[in-house]
């Protein structure tokens, strides 16, 4: 049965195949790849979902800041195994990932996706509250969510990659907080409305 866990070192070989046959090796030309030039993701909420030692699926969140004034989250990529996608394991680490990030404090969550598809996480457009990237997007598939009620209020801005030691996104969780979290994450079977 797939399970959530947390990313693990030896996950990396693994995670880089699986996002070019997601995305293309054109992805790194992307403007949310060039947001995260300069940061690295949070390893709290850096998960894969495995079936023994197969790697099905990825999604990381990294540190941003909005009109350099409020830090947030960039979600993504998140990545699920082509010939398994629909089966419901990308809704599954949708959904258990940001409970997560909700659970450790965070307030605001970005993409770049189809909006047809994260609505159903509670996303909406994030263009519509004045967002920008810092390059070209398709501002349809700009999306933020809030984590927190009347986190939107009074943001705006452009959205740029800060390193982790210089904007922590929210409140980051200890190393035990963020390990009674994830315990709760154990083996799951796909949701039933995926």
């Amino acid at each position: 049965m797939p399970q959530i866990i947390h990313e693990q070192p030896e996950h990396a070989e693994q995670i880089e195949p699986l996002l070019d046959r997601c995305f293309g090796p054109d992805r790194f030309k992307k403007t949310a790849y060039k947001v995260r030039e300069n940061t690295t993701p949070l390893p709290e909420l850096s998960f894969v979902t495995v079936e023994g030692d197969k790697l099905l699926a990825t999604i990381r969140y990294w540190p941003i800041v909005i009109g350099n004034v409020t830090p947030a989250l960039l979600l993504g990529p998140i990545a699920v195994e082509p010939d398994l996608q629909g089966k419901g394991i990308g809704v599954g680490l949708m959904r258990e990932t940001l409970k997560v990030a909700k659970e450790l404090g965070h307030h605001l969550i970005v993409l770049v996706g189809d909006p047809e598809y994260y609505s159903q996480f509670g996303f909406e457009n994030a263009a519509d509250h004045g967002f920008k990237m810092p390059g070209p997007v398709d501002e349809r598939r700009l999306l933020v969510k809030e984590c927190k009620p009347g986190a939107l209020d009074n943001v705006s801005g452009l959205i740029t990659g800060k390193p982790f030691e210089l904007a922590p996104s929210g409140r980051v969780a200890t190393e035990v907080e963020t390990e009674e979290v994830i315990a709760e994450l154990a083996a799951f079977a796909p949701p039933a409305d995926a």
